[in-house]
């Protein structure tokens, strides 16, 4: 469900919060969808626990999780479906500005940088 990336600088736990509030902006996480326990996911991605622990309470901080005693999180009631396609651009805006200065810093045209785009969307995960 989630890709974790230890050694792109961003913090881990950062990198949690932002995909589930991606997936659920897409609706690829819908009201109710229980996430895997903080356990099972730092067993999985090898990270303490804590990290884990500490973006799911950001998460239900900002009203976007729900925590049930001795059951899985949820994504909270109330998420709506689908952002409008402009609200996901936004989120993801941050990233692009910084790809797109770290291009022109290569001094890479947009051509180069939109085949980088596009092979990189063509990957798989």
């Amino acid at each position: 469900m989630f890709i974790l990336h230890p050694g792109s600088g961003i913090p881990l736990y950062r990198q949690v919060v932002e995909q589930v509030r991606r997936l659920v902006a897409s609706g690829q996480l819908a009201e109710g969808a229980a996430l895997p326990s903080v356990r099972e996911l730092a067993l999985e991605h090898a990270v303490n626990p804590m990290t884990i622990s500490k973006a799911y309470s950001q998460l239900e901080a900002e009203g976007l999780l729900q925590r049930h005693r001795g059951k899985p999180m949820t994504v909270a009631g109330g998420q709506g479906s689908q952002a409008s396609p402009s609200r996901r651009v936004r989120q993801i805006e941050p990233q692009a500005l910084q790809l797109v200065a770290a291009a022109r810093q290569l001094d890479l045209s947009p051509a180069d940088l939109a085949a980088l785009i596009d092979r990189s969307w063509r990957k798989k995960p």
